[in-house]
């Protein structure tokens, strides 16, 4: 039994050898080989060595087209406004928002305008969710506006429509006599919207920037600027007003002129970005606007200058392209010798008895000449008529005494003769009513000869230009008030400045009642006596005009519009026996 059994067991495993055999032989895992798909001839074989995708690239910010795009943009006034108007508006049912970019401690020190929510300009952009909405209206401020005009300009980049600066900052606020709060502080910011990034990496690029302002917020002032500009390596001083205004107000010497809205398409025009560069506008908005976009340029060492060319004429600075008439008034007044460049009545009679007369300039109209006579010997041209005959007038050198019917108008024809570089000019005190209260000889029933013309004396062609608008151009009066006339206005209710130009001890004699004594060769040296607005009337006075009418003319010069001088000074004010204070 056992036999079988194993016989079966050994037949069993022969059979299954024979299977085995039989069958296919298996492949190993290892050894597979795939074949290639066949690739259409449309696509391109990858090659043995896989080819690495290339990251997308990021394209550089164009902060020139981008800074070019939002100054072309922007509303007329460069996005500024007065602190008037903002008071004005501030004012309504629905005020806009009112952004102080200041740092605390500068509202601890100096107050702030009620309503106003504090944001320090390096902080508002990592704060936009204390903004309001892209389209609503905000005002902002600052110290002098420097900062608040850096802020406008990358506010107005990143889609904020309506944001507008205050030019000239809480100073300019404060010197307009408006209202700011003080001993406390603004309600802490609060969220009021959700911020709406359209291109983050252009927000965080402007963020970078503003957070990383230096001290003194890439501003500077006039007086700095004009130490650096005398220095031995000066800055380069880019003007950015139009032509226009360069051409009628002047321009600090050497400056180049790109204006703002060429600027950023005529960066060729600048020196390297390591270079020493001033900007200046009118007021120093511009400057504010574009000096952010320059420093995001890579411009290293860029100023703006606070207050703009206002600030510089204003500080009496020497300036080309027009003439300074601060500065030119105020060194003829403060120069102004003891007889205020007049010759009394009899002098004048003893040089023409000697036979030694000076060349005598009758500037009255002709029918007064015809009325009332004139002085024998007398050249007559009418005031607005002086600086179009210089060919008919002695040389430079040579003595002229000119006279009026008061005094007045014959100061205003000294000054210009004198500041056009004739150096013996004089006018006659109290015209030719001296002369004859005098009882000296006048010549009637006829006129004067013709002056004879010769050749005219090169003159400063800016000045002449200036003087001979301002002379051609006095309405009936020249800007003089009789005295009933300055009672009337002085006793008001809404009274002039009165500026008695007369020393001390002439003023101790008798003034006119809210008179402010400022004699004549000092007054230039302290204007804040005069009102801020320069359209507020002004009356100035002397003892007998001629100071006065000198001062009129500077006022009106330098930009005063409704500046009057009493016609005959305290003279005539006595004559009428109105009141005087002693």
């Amino acid at each position: 039994m056992q036999k079988k059994l194993n016989l079966s067991l050994i037949l069993l495993v022969i059979f299954s050898m024979i299977l085995a055999a039989c069958a296919p032989a298996a492949t190993p895992t290892e050894e597979v080989v795939v074949a290639p798909t066949a690739v259409p001839a449309t696509e391109v074989p990858p090659t043995d060595v896989p080819t690495a995708v290339p990251p997308t690239e990021v394209p550089a910010l164009d902060f020139a087209a981008i800074y070019a795009q939002m100054i072309g943009a922007l509303p007329q006034g460069y996005a500024g406004m007065k602190p008037a108007d903002m008071n004005t508006v501030l004012s309504e049912a629905t005020p806009p928002f009112l952004l102080d970019v200041r740092d605390a401690a500068e509202l601890e020190k100096d107050g702030y305008i009620k309503g106003a929510v504090n944001i320090p300009v390096r902080e508002v952009l990592k704060n936009l969710d204390k903004l309001p909405a892209l389209d609503a209206k905000i005002f902002v401020y600052c110290g002098s506006g420097q900062r608040g005009g850096m802020l406008t300009g990358v506010l107005r980049i990143l889609g904020y429509t309506e944001v507008y600066n205050m030019y000239g900052g809480l100073a300019a606020w404060k010197k307009a006599g408006l209202a700011v709060e003080t001993g406390s502080m603004p309600a802490a910011a609060a969220a009021i919207s959700t911020p709406i990034i359209a291109d983050q990496a252009l927000f965080t690029a402007l963020d970078e920037s503003m957070s990383t302002l230096p001290d003194g917020f890439l501003g500077t002032k006039a007086d700095k600027v004009k130490e650096a500009l005398a220095s031995a390596t000066p800055p380069t001083v880019i003007d950015l007003r139009t032509t226009a205004e360069r051409e009628s107000g002047g321009y600090i010497a050497g400056s180049i002129n790109v204006p703002v809205e060429e600027l950023f398409t005529s960066l060729d025009k600048l020196p390297a970005k390591d270079a020493a560069i001033i900007l200046y506008c009118g007021s120093g908005q511009r400057g504010s606007l574009a000096i952010e976009g320059l420093r995001l340029l890579g411009y290293t060492n860029v100023l703006n200058m606070g207050g703009g060319f206002g600030a510089w004429k204003a500080a009496g600075f020497e300036y080309e392209g027009k003439i300074n008439w601060t500065a030119v008034w105020t060194d003829f007044l403060n120069n102004l010798p003891a007889d205020y460049y007049t010759l009394k009545a009899d002098m004048l009679k003893a040089q023409v008895d000697t036979g030694a007369a000076p060349f005598i300039l009758d500037v009255r109209e002709p029918s007064e000449l015809e009325s009332a006579g004139y002085i024998k010997g007398a050249v007559n041209i009418s005031v607005r008529n002086v600086l179009k005959n210089l060919d008919k007038l002695p040389a430079q050198n040579q003595p002229i005494v000119i006279y009026c019917g008061s005094g007045h108008r014959g100061a205003l024809v000294m000054a210009a003769l004198r500041m056009l570089g004739y150096t013996d000019v004089r006018n006659l005190g109290g015209g030719f009513g001296a002369w004859t209260k005098a009882e000296f000889a006048v010549e009637k029933g006829s006129m004067p000869a013709e002056p004879v013309a010769g050749t005219a004396p090169a003159v400063d062609f800016l000045r002449f230009k200036d003087l001979d608008a301002f002379l051609s151009t006095l309405p009936d009066g020249f800007y003089s008030m009789k005295a009933a006339d300055v009672q009337a206005a002085a006793t008001s209710s809404n009274p002039p400045t009165l500026i008695d130009l007369r020393t001390t001890d002439e003023f101790a004699t008798g003034y006119i009642q809210g008179a402010v004594n400022l004699p004549v060769n000092e007054v230039m040296k302290d204007l804040t006596k005069l009102p801020a607005d320069k359209a507020a009337p002004v009356i100035a006075l002397c003892q007998s005009g001629h100071r006065g009418a000198l001062f009129m003319m500077a006022m009106r010069m330098m930009g005063y519009t409704n500046v009057n001088s009493l016609l005959k000074g305290m003279n005539g004010w006595l004559a009428e026996n109105l009141p005087v204070v002693k």
